[in-house]
């Protein structure tokens, strides 16, 4: 049993490090596909919307074995599972966040843009010190809510062979003829997905600054 636990932890190790490096990633490439969905090229604009379209429209398990297969049917040399499953897991997020981003830069009334015009400041300046700050409070339920989806879906990586949570919960169930692993997988999820909870929580009432 002691065994079995170590064995879980790691592949909790490994369900952490795919999260947090899919958010360290898909965050800032979010606002980068946000940019280009707002562009005032139409024919860009056009592109990125069908490819968010596409993403958001797919399955992720399916998306997960495209990054890991298709390389090696083109290139003969596949990435490496743990690389595949990043770069699926990011842009898949990425569009998700990207949705997101547009609604909250949106929903910014454009008299704010004016206002700030009328006092001096700069595009650049009036994006990043008045737009954004108000979009990071918009957005927080949004973005809470799939990073919580992220800790869950980091468990379909095992479709090509990353070795986490779920993966190792899955064998021990079948060597032990037992469904206390998978039982002890699902508390480690919700035990990551409390954290999460807490963390956004916290970030909430902190910037609840007019409440």
């Amino acid at each position: 049993m002691a065994a079995m636990i170590i064995s879980m932890l790691q592949g909790t190790l490994t369900s952490v490090q795919i999260f947090f490096l899919t958010i360290i990633f898909a965050l800032p490439l979010g606002m980068v596909l946000c940019s280009l969905r707002m562009s005032r090229n139409r024919v860009l604009s056009f592109i990125l919307k069908i490819f968010l379209l596409v993403i958001r429209g797919t399955p992720l398990m399916l998306q997960l074995i495209c990054v890991y297969f298709i390389p090696g049917l083109l290139f003969e040399r596949s990435l490496p599972r743990f690389t595949a499953a990043i770069v699926a897991l990011s842009v898949n997020y990425a569009s998700y966040f990207a949705e997101i981003y547009r609604g909250g830069i949106e929903s910014i009334p454009q008299g704010q843009y004016e206002a700030a015009k009328v006092l001096g400041y700069s595009r650049t300046q009036t994006f990043f010190l008045i737009i954004i700050p108000q979009v990071i409070k918009r957005i927080l339920p949004a973005m809470g809510n799939e990073i919580i989806t992220l800790v869950k879906d980091t468990a379909l990586v095992t479709v090509i062979g990353v070795i986490e949570l779920l993966h190792i919960s899955k064998s021990a169930s079948n060597r032990l003829f037992s469904t206390t692993p998978l039982y002890l997988a699902g508390l480690f999820y919700l035990i990551m997905n409390g954290l999460v909870v807490w963390f956004f929580n916290k970030l909430e009432k902190k910037l609840s600054y007019y409440k």
